[in-house]
């Protein structure tokens, strides 16, 4: 698609669309249009797909339309595909396998280059992250640790994961974000927790298996660990030893798959661009900007809801993506098309295609929402799926389908070019 700008949709008020001229600016988005964004790279999902997915290319957009907008997004190119060779190798096996164990899949790269992929979105550098130097820091930690504790190799398991513990939250400092509706930027990535030692339980438990990796390949550790991840809002990862484990133990053993998604999901949900009403879903959220929901009920929803949502509607139409408080639509794209890859949740297809909905991107928008209810037809969810957000999904499906018979479309109050926003706004 030969783009000059890269526009945000505003929402619209009724199914209605009514019609434009050709000339519009905004015709250039039209599915008529013989153009469309091909992405430098194509990634093919394989057969053994957890939803069974059918063999396809995903074509994702944030990467090309940084291109179409002139921002280099070579460096976030190159990220992406470091993050695709570590998940390459994420066999069904290997998904369910504890991260303290894992042979095949470097988490440390592949947290760093979500970390380098994100930094490049937002940061426009003219210099990539230096992953291998963060990589060298993981490894001076566990030097440090053989350091400081000589003597801890001659003690018990259970002594001695108490010393590694000593050494991360004592001796080195590292500490955990208290709640997940805290976390900071520099508490989500793995390079920033290494400088400033404040992190995600997720992060935390990777730093700890990658000590033990490495004291592992040196040969000193010659017993099985497993790692502790706590579900709660404040507990620090922990080790014991495997072969004294209890029954209680195997639903807080973190996988290869869920360390992924754990990452993931946790930049999803602090960038995600309308975070009025925490109580709902981050699409139903997304939906209530968009006005796609129904809203003969509107009268029973609080006048704090209400206005929170128009406020995030006026940010959207403004432009006002980089605020903490108010996400980055950039990093929440760049989240669920690297949570599509991981392949583990279908309604990643239906948030990446309410953000393409936003984004002005409807033909793409509704490509992805039809895949996830094919997909979503297709297999046999444990959960039950919300009935509101079903809804909102037919409704949005409908508005989608009106906009592709059109010629044209409302212009948004303020066509704004987003992606090529600096950092802060």
């Amino acid at each position: 698609m030969a783009m000059d700008s890269f526009t945000v949709a505003s929402s619209f008020a009724s199914l209605w669309i009514p019609r434009l001229s050709a000339s519009s600016k905004f015709s250039k988005f039209s599915s008529s249009s013989s153009h469309s964004i091909q992405p430098r790279f194509r990634v093919v999902c394989s057969g053994g797909s957890r939803h069974n997915i059918a063999p396809q290319d995903f074509h994702f957009i944030l990467h090309d339309a940084m291109d179409s907008s002139g921002i280099d997004a070579s460096y976030a190119k190159e990220a992406r595909k470091g993050f695709l060779t570590q998940i390459q190798y994420l066999s069904n096996i290997e998904r369910e396998t504890s991260i303290s164990i894992n042979r095949r899949v470097d988490l440390a790269k592949a947290a760093l280059y979500i970390a380098a992929e994100d930094d490049s979105l937002v940061s426009h550098s003219s210099v990539p992250l230096p992953i291998d130097a963060f990589i060298h820091s993981l490894a001076d930690l566990s030097m440090g640790y053989c350091t400081h504790y000589k003597s801890s190799f001659n003690l018990s398991p259970e002594s001695f994961l108490e010393s590694i513990e000593r050494y991360m939250y004592v001796t080195k400092g590292f500490r955990r974000t208290s709640s997940k509706a805290q976390l900071e930027p520099q508490d989500l990535y793995l390079h920033t927790v290494l400088t400033h030692g404040t992190g995600s339980s997720a992060l935390l438990s990777l730093i700890y298996s990658e000590i033990l990796k490495m004291l592992r390949l040196w040969s000193l550790l010659d017993f099985d660990v497993e790692i502790y991840h706590p579900h709660d809002d404040y507990s620090l990862p922990t080790g014991y030893h495997k072969l004294k484990s209890k029954e209680s133990d195997q639903s807080h053993i973190i996988t290869t798959q869920s360390l992924l998604v754990e990452i993931l999901s946790n930049l999803k949900g602090s960038f995600w661009p309308f975070q009025q009403n925490q109580s709902r879903s981050l699409f139903l959220r997304a939906v209530d900007v968009a006005n796609c929901s129904d809203r003969s009920n509107a009268i029973e929803e609080s006048g704090f809801q209400l206005a929170s949502a128009k406020a995030a509607q006026h940010r959207l139409e403004r432009g006002l993506w980089t605020s903490r408080r108010y996400g980055d639509m950039r990093r929440a794209l760049a989240a669920c098309e690297r949570l599509i890859l991981l392949d583990v949740d279908m309604k990643e297809l239906r948030d990446y295609s309410i953000l393409l909905y936003h984004c002005g991107f409807y033909e793409q928008s509704l490509e992805y929402l039809k895949l996830y209810q094919e997909t979503k037809s297709s297999s046999c969810p444990t959960d039950t799926l919300s009935s509101k957000e079903e809804e909102a999904v037919e409704n949005l499906m409908k508005r989608l389908a009106l906009i592709m018979i059109e010629d044209g479309w409302s212009t948004p109050s303020y066509a704004r070019k987003f992606i090529g926003k600096n950092a802060e706004p």
